[in-house]
């Protein structure tokens, strides 16, 4: 919150000090951007900045810069108005986007199901064949008396004709 405040302050004073410089309003308007631009850079180069967090970075840029340029026919409401709009899309986004995450954990941990897990030495390789699969989640179960929900194959020794599975039940 500091670097966004600070930044937001000085790019609002050094843009409201552009019309010294610069008497026209496209003048004011490349300045802004150059200085939108440094600003940018200094600023990326420090860390790694998530995106969300550069989205944020930006939308104080934009709107500190908007509010220090000198409007003549412009209304003061309209870019009240403006900013008003801005800020509330990234309130209102980021509340959703925080429930949409919640909602996903939720979901995701009510989806995942907890296995107990063992290894055993199975010899019968034929059975390891794709084509098997069901045919050896069923042997596996009759052989080890276990409700064998998924069989994963650990490694294959064909010298010893065994291989070692992990079973899930």
């Amino acid at each position: 919150m500091f670097s966004l405040f600070l930044m937001g302050i000085v790019i609002f004073i050094l843009g409201s000090m552009l019309p010294i410089v610069f008497n026209s309003f496209t003048g004011q308007l490349g300045m802004a951007i150059g200085l939108f631009a440094i600003f940018t850079i200094l600023r990326f180069r420090t860390r790694n900045l998530s995106v969300k967090d550069m989205a944020y970075f930006f939308t104080v840029i934009a709107i500190s810069a908007v509010n220090s340029f000198e409007w003549k026919d412009f209304p003061l409401l309209g870019i009240f108005i403006f900013n008003i709009i801005i800020i509330l899309s990234a309130f209102v986004s980021e509340i959703l986007l925080a429930r949409i995450a919640t909602k996903s954990k939720k979901d995701r941990k009510a989806k995942k199901v907890k296995y107990s897990t063992h290894p055993i030495i199975y010899d019968n390789l034929e059975m390891l064949k794709p084509q098997n699969k069901d045919a050896l989640i069923k042997n596996v179960a009759e052989i080890s008396g276990l409700d064998v929900k998924k069989v994963r194959i650990k490694k294959v020794d064909y010298r010893e004709k065994i291989a070692i599975l992990d079973i899930y039940y």
